[in-house]
């Protein structure tokens, strides 16, 4: 049984080499999201919402209360479990944005919290890699659903 000083945080960060307008775009536009994240949304993120997002493919979803815009600058969510995820912007040039997302909030025992974190931290790194392809390169990875092929709900 792990025993922890702190709940744990999680932050995961890249550099994409596109504008801030449209990095922070991908993120509010599920047209863009669904192409690098999850499959189904109820919407785009706009403070105050509720909003619903689905990964089809694993026959799972869940919703989150959007807490605060600040256009090409920030988004904070909060999932249904509440934990809480911030997205911060930082323009570096015209055509590049440092992209860093920070995950608090988990419960349960020690074990549990490092275990979200964990599966936290690759999970919002393996969002980023697919975003930084999809807008640098143009190319749909599938990361999500090669993630865990296995666990693909048959129709």
């Amino acid at each position: 049984m792990i025993t922890l000083n702190e709940k744990p945080i999680v932050k995961a960060e890249m550099l994409i080499r596109k504008p801030v307008e449209e990095v922070y775009e991908a993120f509010i536009n599920p047209e863009i999201t669904t192409k690098f994240w999850f499959t189904k949304s109820s919407g785009r993120l706009e403070e105050g919402k509720r909003i619903r997002w689905d990964w089809e493919m694993y026959g799972v979803g869940d919703e989150l209360d959007v807490k605060e815009i600040d256009p090409n600058k920030l988004i904070r969510i909060e999932w249904s479990d509440g934990t809480k995820v911030e997205w911060k912007f930082t323009s570096r040039n015209d055509n590049q944005t440092f992209v860093s997302i920070t995950n608090t909030g988990f419960s349960g025992s020690g074990d549990e919290m490092t275990a979200q974190a964990i599966d936290s931290m690759g999970g919002y790194t393996m969002v980023l890699c697919g975003l930084k392809a999809l807008l640098e390169q143009n190319i749909i990875l599938n990361l999500v659903s090669d993630k865990a092929p296995d666990a693909i709900v048959q129709k």
